[in-house]
């Protein structure tokens, strides 16, 4: 058979089919996860009760399944369909924790490398971006040495996250893939103290800025130098530390975040009576999640929410009380941060201390030679689509770029590191194809079906209130077995292969219609099988939400095969065929009856 030549028209057809058939779309759950984590996959496994599975899927794409399983902030739950339909989305972290705390085996961590390449390269922070980066530059065969000013692994995650939240050896036992596959760590090392930014640049063929943001802020109130007024990231770096502070028996927290809560519950946990939280929102509005506030109110918690500050009150230099006053507007009407009072509410909180939790910045004074160009809270300016600053061999990522909020979206920012790192030894176009790094909008949609139901999410266990503030283990006991099969099974498997359900010619040939007419409009060719295995019911039609007419293509190609084959069928003892051609549409052979009315 001769090359089919394809007409305009009948390509255009199958271009209008590869650029909106979705049934190559991601879940919604997956697309919003900065790391692409198959979640649809993995919770699936577990509701099939293969656990073992779940979590090899897991460590496809993280290798911190347990630590993200209690910290992660899940973007994913937030544009689940369970969410969008009944405010109750799929519990996916604590899934993620089930499998990983019951199933993960260090026997199967994944420890390949390709190649060794010669290219050396130095990474500053060992937290979540930091070691990302270092983790996937590993892999491709380079040469990595991970340098940190602490003592310890895991960055923010260590000393800015509680350990009633995250026990420390879960961090380090997940960290501990690294040294396995060969990245080196200095530890207790300050870049710009005990080796300089400049040497670095010189010893090694690409730096990896991941420095996160290890500085606290302080708002210039009156009263704010007074002895006692604290910083959440000193006050939680030292906590985190040794687990204890000297701090007093009353004291306030200034802020409406996660970080704040965080403060507020660990002052619980090292002596504090009474904690004050005060932040300008209004509870609904504040930007902690919802779960942290009940936490810590069932804690003890003083919640004074629709408050700012005015002054702290001091005697004898030391704090002795705070006076706040109500906030009736947080944002103007351009929606800038511009907060309005109410000058005759105020009242003045009784406490020895005040921590201010209202955001951290970069400790950039490691480049002493202002080689970088820095933007607002020390972060450094980078390309959004590379992390590569103006000197061709340094990048950035994490908090350091002020473009991550949350840790899996720093881990997502060390991998965009090392692809750029990668592309850059290799002199390879450092933007192409960069799109789909970090989340998305996914193109799929998709509607409920009459028998999804509204099913609970079901809730982890945790420790009584009571006990759980005397000390820092952890709070949250994850999941049984049981709860999370239960869990697992609620998910409405978001996808669109309708048509694929339908039809079982095309289950055998492609994965959707997207790929089978990618591939002929790539290659030009298509197996006659395939065509000629359609039986033109259009079941596909019927069932696919863009309609798409998938016989009319096949018979397109049909067609264009019979005359490129001089008339014959295309098929190898297909002679039958032919005579159904040359009959089979006839008045002979066909009848025509009026419908009734």
């Amino acid at each position: 058979m001769k090359k089919i030549t394809y007409p305009k028209q009948v390509l255009d057809k199958m271009q209008d089919i590869v650029d909106n058939c979705m049934g190559d779309a991601p879940p919604y759950c997956q697309a919003t996860c900065p790391m692409h984590t198959d979640v649809k996959g993995y919770v699936n496994l577990i509701g099939e009760g293969k656990h073992k599975e779940a979590i090899n899927l897991i460590r496809e794409k993280l290798f911190l399944p347990a630590t993200l399983g209690r910290i992660c902030a899940h973007p994913c739950e937030e544009k689940c369909k369970r969410e969008e339909a009944f405010r109750q989305p799929m519990a996916i972290a604590a899934l993620k924790r089930f499998a990983a705390d019951n199933y993960d085996d260090k026997k199967d961590w994944n420890l390949t490398i390709e190649v060794e390449k010669p290219q050396k390269i130095a990474v500053i922070g060992a937290g979540p971006a930091g070691a990302q980066a270092a983790l996937d530059l590993r892999r491709k065969g380079y040469k990595v040495t991970v340098f940190e000013r602490l003592q310890v692994v895991g960055g923010m995650m260590r000393v800015g996250i509680p350990e009633y939240r995250l026990p420390r050896h879960i961090i380090d036992h997940e960290y501990s893939l690294l040294k396995d596959i060969g990245v080196e760590f200095k530890m207790g090392v300050e870049i710009g103290k005990d080796i300089s930014f400049e040497s670095l640049k010189n010893d090694f063929d690409a730096v990896i800025i991941a420095v996160g943001a290890h500085k606290g802020v302080v708002i210039p109130i009156p009263g704010h130098d007074l002895n006692g007024v604290l910083n959440a990231v000193d006050f939680l770096r030292e906590v985190s530390l040794t687990r204890k502070y000297d701090i007093g028996k009353k004291i306030a927290v200034i802020g409406g975040g996660n970080v704040a809560i965080d403060v507020a519950r660990s002052a619980r946990r090292v002596g504090a009576e009474e904690v004050h939280l005060v932040c300008l929102e209004s509870r609904p509005e504040m930007p902690a999640h919802d779960w942290e506030i009940e936490e810590a109110e069932e804690e003890g918690i003083i919640l004074h929410d629709g408050f700012g500050p005015v002054k702290i009150v001091g005697n004898n230099g030391k704090v002795s009380g705070f006076e706040i006053k109500k906030c009736v507007s947080v944002f103007d009407e351009d929606g800038k941060f511009n907060p309005k009072y109410d000058e005759n509410v105020k009242k003045i909180l009784d406490v020895d201390n005040v921590v201010f939790a209202v955001g951290q910045a970069v400790d950039n004074s490691f480049d002493q030679e202002g080689d970088l160009e820095t933007i607002r809270g020390g972060k450094f300016k980078v390309d959004p689509i590379t992390l590569q600053t103006k000197i061709e061999n340094v990048f950035v990522a994490g908090d350091a770029s002020g473009r991550s909020v949350i840790a899996i979206e720093a881990m997502a920012e060390g991998r965009k590191a090392a692809i750029s790192v990668d592309r850059f030894f290799n002199n390879q176009d450092m933007l192409e194809d960069r799109e789909y790094e970090g989340a998305y909008e996914t193109w799929l949609e998709t509607d409920l079906k009459e028998d999804d139901i509204d099913i609970p999410r079901i809730k982890t266990t945790q420790r009584d209130p009571k006990e759980r503030v005397k000390s820092f283990e952890e709070v949250d006991l994850g999941f049984t077995e049981e709860q999370a099969i239960n869990e697992a099974s609620r998910c409405l498997k978001c996808e669109c292969k309708l048509c694929m359900k339908e039809c079982e010619m095309l289950g055998d040939y492609c994965e959707c219609p997207k790929d089978l007419f990618e591939n002929i409009l790539k290659t030009g060719e298509v197996d006659p099988i395939i065509p000629y295995s359609c039986n033109m019911c259009s079941q596909c039609t019927i069932a696919c939400p863009k309609d798409f007419e998938i016989k009319d293509r096949f018979m397109d190609i049909r067609k264009l095969m019979i005359k490129a084959n001089d008339g014959k069928s295309p098929i190898k003892g297909h002679g039958a065929i032919e005579v159904h051609q040359a009959l089979g549409f006839s008045k002979l052979f066909n009848t025509a009856r009026p419908a009734k009315k």
